[in-house]
């Protein structure tokens, strides 16, 4: 059973406390198709404040409560008391008192969602906190591999690629991941390595192609343009050459395994578009997968919630 109030990330979760999400993700599967209604958020407001920009994680957290009958109010942080100086708990503290029975942040500083948690009593929810965690994504990344591969995810084979140092993505499901017995290997270029990457419970691979031959789910991660102009990488063109999933790298995958990106993708950089929309992209899938994913979180975080007013 998941009895927390808040979903900070996954590196202190119990293999129960993961399989209970996505457990109840599987079963808003019937809510988003259509085919039952739900009032599970009827009456709760839920604050959505993204302090750095998004697409997928905040309409899809928008879509999430309105499925579920709540109400979703989303804070214009440019336009908002922030820019008069505001500080974060200040405008958490706000929120809570219009009546907020979850706030969902996205905060370019890790740490900023557990110094909230902890300040508040309504529910809150890590939608992306600086180099530290992206719990939703990881979550929906589980999901996602469970349709595919089952249930039990102990014994799977998970590469991920790319820009593994600023990834909050990458290490959510590094923890993840190895809660559930899954073996996680990882590819990138020395510069993009965390320091430390030895204490992360990963396999470090030279090459794509050493890391992909026995993977079962094949996970590219966004290649930060904009880092590019601090010389971590030398070029594109050199990147793609060595960390691109192209055709070539795409028949060298196992015959079931799947593709996967967190979003967006950079075409042309980390993927080529032959592997982004080939038949074993699991890409658009794990779109879905976020849907229900942040439903379930959202419906049992707010189980667990309270107001302090």
């Amino acid at each position: 059973m998941f009895d927390r109030k808040d979903l900070l990330g996954t590196r202190d979760l119990t293999r129960d406390e993961i399989e209970s999400i996505l457990d109840r993700a599987e079963e808003m599967e019937t809510i988003v198709g259509g085919t039952k209604r739900s009032d599970l958020l009827a009456g709760k407001s839920v604050f959505l404040a993204f302090y750095e920009n998004s697409t997928r994680t905040s309409s899809s957290f928008d879509h999430a409560v309105k499925l579920l009958g709540g109400t979703s109010v989303t804070l214009a942080v440019g336009a908002s008391s922030v820019k008069k100086g505001e500080n974060l708990l200040d405008t958490a503290a706000t929120l809570e008192a219009m009546g907020a029975d979850a706030i969902v942040i996205r905060h370019e500083h890790s740490g900023a969602p557990r110094f909230l948690a902890e300040r508040l009593g309504c529910s809150v929810v890590n939608a992306g906190d600086g180099l530290n965690e992206h719990p939703t994504q990881c979550l929906l990344d589980l999901y996602t591999m469970r349709r595919h591969f089952g249930k039990n995810l102990a014994g799977l084979n998970v590469f991920i690629c790319g820009d593994i140092k600023h990834s909050r993505v990458a290490r959510s499901n590094f923890w993840a991941l190895e809660t559930l017995g899954a073996r996680v290997t990882v590819c990138a270029p020395p510069t993009l390595l965390p320091a430390g990457i030895e204490s992360f419970p990963v396999r470090v691979v030279s090459s794509m192609e050493e890391g992909i031959r026995d993977a079962d789910a094949v996970m590219l991660l966004r290649l930060q343009l904009e880092r590019q102009h601090a010389g971590i990488i030398p070029s594109l063109k050199e990147y793609a050459r060595y960390y691109q999933l192209n055709e070539t790298r795409l028949s060298l995958m196992k015959r079931d395994a799947i593709v996967m990106h967190p979003g967006p993708v950079n075409r042309g950089a980390e993927l080529a578009s032959a592997a982004a929309d080939c038949a074993r992209s699991a890409i658009r899938e794990q779109v879905h997968s976020g849907l229900c994913v942040r439903m379930a979180a959202l419906d049992l975080v707010t189980r667990n919630g309270g107001r302090r007013v």
